[in-house]
């Protein structure tokens, strides 16, 4: 996940700004919320894009991907050296990315946008928006049975009633066609054909203060997710279901990774991060040496942990997670990083990106 710049200053609060699985009616309420100008305008295509806030940043195959603020998406050919602009049909800012090959990747960021790529990142199409996000939920409360169908109903009205305010800020696809958005106030839609349809997912997560969910990941045995106050989640029925798990912190996590041998990291608020070797079920605090918030990481193809911060620190483990070591910085906040084919890091944070040796 790639925590939007300046978000996550306190523990209690980390507000965020955070396709259909059946016909929505065109007479439904829902139906009839106008969206926002920036759901429908593209991005603005500019030579000032490289040097805009980036907020994601990860390898299609070969080739490197950022995305930023006002629906700006970038990709490289030579290991982050150069960079070109992608065609986006959103200009909302953009969260967070992952891509399961070399051509077929997703974007998630705010008023609720999902995008969709088959050429690597060069073009974009847009698969859901908070509009259609809402009226899915009202849609699916409205089929539901049971004593709690009327509450699920008025809540699922709220949402329609409030617009597309609530961001998506990380996804998780363990394949083609398989995976999950989630972001603020517990917002979670699960697809299973590459996102042609979409369910909502959040009544099936144990998260009933409606924290927001900021992180996750998957591994060969679980899936997990990771949110604000200390929120830690698992399911072991291939997503079927999150329940809580023991966290040994009440601030906020802004990401997951699964390091070598099973290992579980979580970080975010002032440097914090835990690790877990038993699938969640006990946390040891991890040492960072930093009290900047720890927006982003990634495993590297030698099993080194890297973890950037928004005080443009990073630091790297190579032993899985146990201890780490600054590495040379920036002096700007960092929101994500990934490795470049010939085994440089990348970072995106508030100018752009940029290679580090």
């Amino acid at each position: 996940m790639a925590l939007a710049l300046g978000a996550g200053a306190s523990d209690a609060s980390d507000a965020s700004d955070a396709s259909d699985a059946s016909d929505i009616s065109d007479t439904s309420d829902a139906a009839k919320v106008a969206a926002p100008a920036a759901l429908a305008q593209p991005a603005l295509v500019t030579p000032k894009a490289l040097q805009g806030a980036m907020l994601a940043v990860g390898a299609a195959g070969a080739r490197l991907v950022a995305a930023g603020e006002r629906g700006i998406i970038l990709y490289s050919d030579d290991a982050g050296k150069s960079w070109r602009q992608a065609s986006v049909p959103v200009s909302v800012s953009l969260t967070a990315l992952q891509f399961v090959d070399s051509r077929n990747g997703w974007a998630v960021g705010h008023q609720g946008v999902v995008l969709h790529t088959t050429d690597g990142g060069a073009t974009w199409k847009k698969q859901l928006d908070g509009v259609r996000a809402a009226a899915l939920v009202l849609n699916d409360a409205a089929a539901s049975f049971g004593p709690e169908r009327d509450k699920a109903v008025a809540d699922a009205q709220r949402l329609v009633d409030d617009g597309p305010d609530k961001p998506f800020l990380d996804l998780y696809f363990d394949g083609p066609t398989s995976g999950y958005v989630l972001g603020a106030y517990n917002m979670m839609f699960r697809t299973a054909d590459g996102g042609t349809t979409w369910l909502p997912w959040q009544s099936r997560v144990a998260n009933p203060k409606g924290l927001h969910l900021y992180g996750m990941r998957g591994t060969a045995n679980a899936i997990y997710l990771a949110g604000e106050q200390g929120l830690l989640l698992r399911s072991t029925d291939k997503g079927d279901s999150f329940k809580a798990l023991p966290t040994p912190y009440k601030g906020s996590y802004f990401g997951l990774l699964a390091a070598r041998g099973g290992v579980l990291l979580a970080y975010g608020l002032r440097g914090n991060a835990f690790r877990s070797t038993d699938q969640g079920a006990t946390w040891n605090q991890v040492e960072t040496g930093v009290q900047s918030s720890l927006a982003g990481g990634t495993v590297m193809s030698d099993g080194a942990v890297v973890l950037v911060s928004q005080g443009g620190d990073v630091l790297v483990s190579r032993d899985d997670g146990r201890s780490f070591v600054p590495q040379p910085g920036t002096a700007l906040p960092l929101a994500a990083v990934a490795q470049a084919g010939d085994g440089a890091l990348v970072v995106a944070g508030l100018r752009g990106v940029r290679r580090i040796p």
